[in-house]
């Protein structure tokens, strides 16, 4: 898996950069095909903005989160990554295959 971080208005510290890190290798659990990661981080104000595009075999997913804290929108903006590439993973199970067995 590929990481690339990008910073708006923010400087990208080593804590934060492996912070994110650590977080989007919990992605990899449920789904082992994931090739690439581009995380934006944006400050506007008091407005901190996390988003990031994931790109499967497959498809591609974005999610995005708007918080106080950038670790807080960071947590949020994985939770819902997270979420889709469980729902993506289920799409490709092929489920009608357990009840053809299941007639015979």
């Amino acid at each position: 898996m590929q990481l690339n971080l990008t910073g708006h208005h923010v400087e990208i510290t080593p804590p934060m950069r492996e912070y994110i890190n650590e977080k989007l290798q919990k992605l990899e659990r449920h789904f082992d095909h994931v090739t690439h990661i581009h995380c934006i981080l944006t400050v506007e104000k008091l407005r901190h903005k996390a988003e990031a595009r994931v790109n499967l075999s497959g498809g591609s997913l974005f999610a995005d989160a708007v918080q106080d804290d950038m670790y807080a929108a960071v947590d949020s903006m994985v939770d819902k990554l997270d979420r889709q590439i469980i729902k993506h993973k289920e799409k490709l199970t092929d489920h009608h295959a357990r009840d053809a067995d299941k007639r015979s």
